[in-house]
Parts: C-alpha cells; sequence; structure tokens
C-alpha cells in the first residue's frame, strides 16, 4: 500500500506540473493577443491582416485545448483523489496517464511551433 502512495503521489506531481504549464502558456498567449492587437492598429495591409486572423483562430483553438486538457487534470485528480486501494489500481491509473500525458506532449509541441511562428511574425512588424 506506501508503494501505492507513492505513486499515486508521482502521479498528482505530474498533474500539477501538466496544470501549471497550461496556465503559463495561457498566460502567454493572453501576452501574445495584446502584441498582436498592436500590430493590427498599425493598419499595415490586408496580407498582414490574414496573419492576424490566422494567428487570432489559432490562439482561440489552442485555448479551447487548454481546457480540454485542463477538465482531463481536474477529473483525473478526483479520480486519484477518491482512489480505494486495490491490486494493480496504480497499473489502471499509469496507463491512463500515459495517454493524457501523451496529449500534453504534442499541445506542448504544437504551442511552441505556434509561439516560434509568432515571434518571428513580430519581429517582422513590430
Amino acid at each position: 500500500m506506501e508503494s501505492q502512495l507513492v505513486l499515486l503521489s508521482d502521479l498528482n506531481f505530474n498533474l500539477e506540473v501538466w496544470k501549471r504549464e497550461l496556465k503559463f502558456q495561457e498566460n502567454e498567449m493572453d501576452y501574445f493577443e495584446e502584441k498582436l492587437e498592436e500590430v493590427a492598429m498599425r493598419k499595415l495591409g490586408s496580407e498582414v491582416d490574414v496573419f492576424l486572423e490566422k494567428f487570432q483562430n489559432k490562439i482561440i483553438r489552442e485555448k479551447d485545448v487548454m481546457g480540454h486538457l485542463r477538465h482531463r487534470i481536474r477529473m483525473k485528480k478526483r479520480e486519484l483523489a477518491q482512489t480505494k486501494f486495490e491490486d494493480g489500481s496504480e497499473a489502471k491509473f499509469h496507463e491512463k496517464q500515459v495517454l493524457l500525458r501523451e496529449e500534453m506532449k504534442t499541445f506542448v509541441k504544437m504551442h511552441y511551433q505556434l509561439k516560434e511562428h509568432m515571434m518571428d511574425f513580430f519581429l517582422k512588424y513590430l
């Protein structure tokens, strides 16, 4: 049972780290939205407006995905808190956690690709 507690504590730690990562990225996207508004106010033409709209749409989609991931994390934390210690329960949680970890890895990779494209855009137009 003690090993189950350690494993569940480790799983909870991962969830907390992912929750903080999402919060950081959401704050970053809020900041990028402000910068996009600054570029929009400069009225640099329709070509730039197309980029602005694409970035705004990607930010909206990314925030939707963040909300979905935060919900999954909350549900997983609730599930961990209500765990009854049974044989094999830690394996069940670990297996489910691997799926969430893969979603987080994919999201983080996509987030940093978007961030890189936006930074290139800001270097050009700010």
